[in-house]
């Protein structure tokens, strides 16, 4: 019998490179495991697959779901839910493949509540002022919503005491070596393992 999967999930600041360095990491196949799609009742974009970038249902089948506590986590933005499907993780986990979300931060805080064995990561800016150059120059957002996202990043970040790990994402390919080592460690923690070791000596 395999071993189950870990969850993994990584969170930040609006603006930090969460989807840059999710995509880093999975196209360096370091290791086995399955990013997680979440489900959105916002129209798909050009270019853009059911089942591949999200899982695009309505709002009432998104309201269905939640309803039969289907939904590890959600929250709406711009009258738009956003969420991520409990058994499409759960099934992945048990096939033994670890599960990697990249949520913001209130979702990662839904998902501490029902998974706490999984393992948290914070992905932080070098500093306010580089999150804020960023965000400049990803050049779709005013002067105004910059600053706000800003300053709600500061709030966000005085929320890492809830999280296992902080890595800085000064360089994509330096954060992602940062994180592999922090996967490559967490399988080899002893709550994680020990029952392997109790069957082998019973």
């Amino acid at each position: 019998m395999h071993e189950r999967g870990m969850l993994i999930v990584l969170s930040g600041p609006s603006g930090v490179g969460k989807g840059t360095v999710r995509q880093a990491m999975l196209a360096d196949d370091f290791r086995d495991f399955q990013y997680s799609v979440s489900m959105t009742t916002r129209k798909p974009r050009p270019g853009e697959q059911d089942g591949v970038d999200y899982y695009f249902r309505t709002k009432e089948q998104f309201e269905a779901e939640i309803a039969a506590g289907q939904m590890l986590e959600y929250a709406k933005y711009v009258d738009n839910y956003y969420g991520t499907p409990v058994k499409y993780v759960n099934k992945t986990l048990d096939s033994g493949r670890d599960v990697l979300l990249e949520i913001e931060v209130k979702g990662a805080m839904q998902v501490r509540e029902k998974c706490p064995d999984g393992v948290f990561i914070f992905l932080t800016p070098p500093d306010l002022m580089e999150l804020k150059h960023r965000l400049i120059g990803r050049g779709t957002d005013s002067a105004d919503v910059i600053n706000k996202r800003v300053k709600q990043a500061a709030e966000e970040i005085k929320m890492m005491e809830n999280y296992d790990y902080a890595v800085v994402n000064d360089e994509v390919p330096k954060a992602c070596k940062r994180i592999e080592r922090i996967i490559e460690s967490e399988h080899l923690r002893v709550p994680r393992v020990i029952d392997k070791y109790r069957n082998m000596v019973q």
